[in-house]
């Protein structure tokens, strides 16, 4: 039986709105995409569209929360995803003897309590040569009241998120995103304090930080921002 979690956030209806941002992380990400993929924590699909390839060959998309899971089977039935996609409800313990050459983690590990454990639960479904792809909240000091009401355990930095890769992982790529969108969530922490965004303000951020954003992580060579990405292959 699968397992099921419910989300305790609205957010991502939100999120969906983030178009700028999206195709930003697709061309961050694209490249390292290929093979079999498993989307882990797929939610409402809406980044989905902008990461497949077409070096994919197959996509599952694994949801725990009830709803979310029939909602991206009915986009699915309606066409809104390839051929190849599946829709599986559950979390990695509920795939046998399956393994992947691509495993998504998009703002989904933070969720995660013991995410040592799933980090190594992924490595034993991951083909030699696959690679596990993590983007998760960035910087210990930016958590708010908004991470605690979307259920995040934590934010990452270099150290921390490296700490949950073992030796048989080669780091491919480790770097912080949307430098501009960092100072938002200052001033969230700080001075506005809500735990949730609006929608003006996601539109905002995406119309016009983002697009500055894109331009000086490149400048400043990744160097902060308020997401962190990682990308691990397997040896």
């Amino acid at each position: 039986m699968a397992q099921s979690l419910h989300y305790p956030g609205n957010e991502l209806a939100l999120f969906q709105e983030a178009h700028r941002w999206k195709s930003y992380l697709g061309q961050m990400i694209q490249p390292h995409i290929k093979g079999k993929v498993l989307e882990v924590g797929a939610g409402l699909g809406g980044t989905t569209p902008y990461l497949i390839t077409s070096d994919v060959t197959e996509w599952i998309l694994l949801e725990p929360d009830p709803e979310m899971a029939n909602g991206l089977k009915q986009k699915k039935g309606a066409g809104q995803f390839p051929d190849y996609t599946q829709v599986k409800e559950g979390t990695l313990k509920d795939l046998e003897n399956v393994t992947f050459d691509t495993i998504l983690y998009i703002d989904v590990l933070e969720h995660i309590e013991d995410d040592q454990a799933e980090f190594k639960q992924a490595i034993g479904k991951l083909n030699p040569g696959g690679r596990i792809i993590i983007l998760s909240p960035a910087l210990p000091s930016l958590y708010s009241p908004f991470d605690r009401a979307i259920g995040h355990h934590r934010r990452y930095d270099r150290k921390t998120l490296c700490a949950l890769a073992p030796a048989e992982m080669k780091l491919i790529q480790l770097r912080f995103l949307d430098m501009f969108g960092m100072f938002l969530s200052v001033g969230n922490k700080w001075i506005l304090k809500k735990p949730y965004p609006s929608l003006g303000q996601i539109q905002f951020w995406d119309k016009r930080i983002v697009p500055l954003s894109k331009v000086f992580d490149k400048l400043t060579r990744y160097w902060r921002g308020r997401s962190i990405l990682g990308i691990w292959e397997k040896s």
